[in-house]
């Protein structure tokens, strides 16, 4: 995705929502869909996000793009996010701690932590 007016708290945002349910589509295998609104264009004309979940604790953003720029994914690029998905749910705290301190991942929203 080029870069776009998608900030951490927008992020956040989308996560809080999505806590308290409002997820787009459940694409399976621990991957969900979720619009977040970019300035000016609201979230039919924004971005889409696709995020590895447990619907709980664990919400990792791993795609995202602007309607403007495609329509969707193809299913095998929803395969591998599938892939993705269950190798990030089924790492420990203390490997997604090693993973953020080497800069693989990238922390946000720290205040939901405890949510879910």
């Amino acid at each position: 995705m080029r870069k776009t007016e998608l900030t951490d708290s927008a992020l956040c945002s989308a996560v809080s929502e999505m806590i308290h349910g409002l997820v787009d589509a459940d694409l399976g295998g621990g991957v969900v869909k979720k619009r977040i609104g970019l300035a000016g264009r609201g979230k039919s004309g924004g971005a889409r996000t696709l995020l590895a979940t447990n619907k709980g604790s664990r919400w990792f953003f791993v795609y995202g793009f602007e309607k403007n720029e495609r329509a969707n994914i193809a299913d095998d690029e929803l395969e591998a996010l599938k892939d993705l998905a269950a190798q990030l749910l089924a790492r420990t705290g203390r490997q997604l701690d090693a993973a953020i301190m080497d800069s693989a991942l990238q922390e946000i929203c720290h205040d939901h932590k405890s949510q879910g």
